[in-house]
């Protein structure tokens, strides 16, 4: 038997390992020199006079994007159920509630004709999630948000480069979008994530509350020419700042975008022909000329003869790692008991749930190991 293919790796080259070790050198370990570049470049990207912070997660980025907007206590977000528990755990840090809206059972991305149902007095944000990569329509979300001054917060960890009618996410008129460089995720730092916003307000309590509450950067009091030891707290801040040596990965990682996404897209592509005349349901594509990342590529079992735990096992026989994406918010033992839920509460997420996988697919993966995914899907499902 062939060796085991996992269901991702990151795609790590010379440039990065290179960088890493000249940080290693400079005594630049923590924020400094190489975060500033990589957020400059992240800027850059996106374009549209943004305003980028990395920090070491999307989570924690998620968290300092809601505490700046004014999230608090008693306060309610409007979020999906299909996304990782982070996108609503960040709500409950501050003390607010998260309400969840059921996706679409086409693109699993959050119903916007759903949303304007849910809210109430206390709703005082939306997080929409890009789920796979495939952004969600965005206009009826910000129109719904308009109309009732809420602000939108983006959870943009799988849509990296996503495009959503002609413009990179990020570039929209939300008030922040957050991405994840997760290992996993299309540009990977090992741990990381970024913030963007083109609000100034935003942008000045995003830099402040991401260390400490400190008014000053610890790189630039450190790198001053003139004693400058002297800084204030000013609000009770967080430890969520990114490191040099990830952001040696970032920098060389964001410039490989365009290449790493050619890939993924060829590889969803060769998927999709593959699998065209199997019992499955595959994933939405972009609409028109825009771009999905293809973080994942998740389909959905159509024969009822074969359970999704059954095929993921015969695929792990075959040597294939598969995953899920995702256990829906409601049926895990927090969320379910601290609100009531019922599976049945959000049919399009568990109905998804209960039939997806997601296959291997990152930019590592050569034309045999597609072909070894492709033919044990053809195998077992024929």
């Amino acid at each position: 038997m062939e060796k085991f293919l996992p269901f991702a790796l990151p795609d790590i080259g010379e440039d990065e390992i290179n960088e890493v070790l000249d940080s290693l050198r400079s005594g630049w370990l923590t924020t400094g020199p190489k975060t500033k570049n990589f957020e400059k470049q992240f800027e850059t990207f996106i374009g549209k006079n943004v305003e980028a912070f990395a920090v070491n997660s999307a989570t924690s980025g998620l968290h300092l994007a809601l505490e700046a907007i004014g999230i608090t206590q008693g306060d309610e977000v409007i979020t999906t159920p299909y996304t990782f528990t982070s996108t609503a755990e960040v709500i409950r840090y501050l003390g607010a509630d998260p309400v969840f809206v059921d996706v679409s059972p086409d693109t699993l991305n959050i119903a916007p004709e759903k949303i304007e149902s849910s809210i109430t007095s206390r709703t005082k944000a939306i997080i929409p999630v890009h789920f796979a990569g495939l952004a969600c329509d965005m206009d009826p979300i910000l129109s719904i948000a308009q109309k009732y001054n809420l602000k939108v917060v983006e959870d943009a960890a799988h849509a990296l480069p996503s495009t959503y009618k002609g413009s990179l996410i990020g570039s929209l008129q939300s008030d922040a979008t957050v991405y994840s460089f997760y290992a996993t995720k299309t540009v990977a730092t090992g741990e990381g994530g970024m913030i963007v916003t083109h609000n100034a307000e935003i942008a000045k309590r995003c830099k402040i509350m991401r260390l400490h509450g400190i008014s000053r950067d610890a790189f630039d009091r450190y790198t001053s020419t003139k004693p400058s030891w002297h800084y204030e707290v000013v609000a009770p801040g967080f430890k969520y700042n990114m490191t040099d040596i990830a952001a040696s990965l970032g920098i060389h990682q964001l410039r490989k975008i365009w290449q790493f996404h050619e890939k993924r897209k060829a590889l969803a592509v060769e998927y999709d022909k593959a699998f065209a005349d199997l019992p499955l349901l595959l994933p939405s594509k972009a609409p028109g000329e825009d771009f999905h990342a293809w973080h994942l590529y998740v389909i959905r079992l159509q024969d009822q003869r074969m359970s999704r735990n059954q095929f993921i096992e015969l695929m792990a026989e075959k040597g294939i790692g598969c995953s899920v994406h995702f256990i829906p918010l409601h049926l895990h033992p927090y969320w379910r008991d601290r609100y009531n839920f019922e599976p049945e509460d959000f049919p399009n997420a568990l109905h998804a749930y209960n039939n997806a996988i997601s296959l291997p697919l990152y930019t590592k993966m050569d034309s045999h190991d597609q072909e070894r995914v492709i033919q044990a899907v053809q195998d077992i499902l024929k």
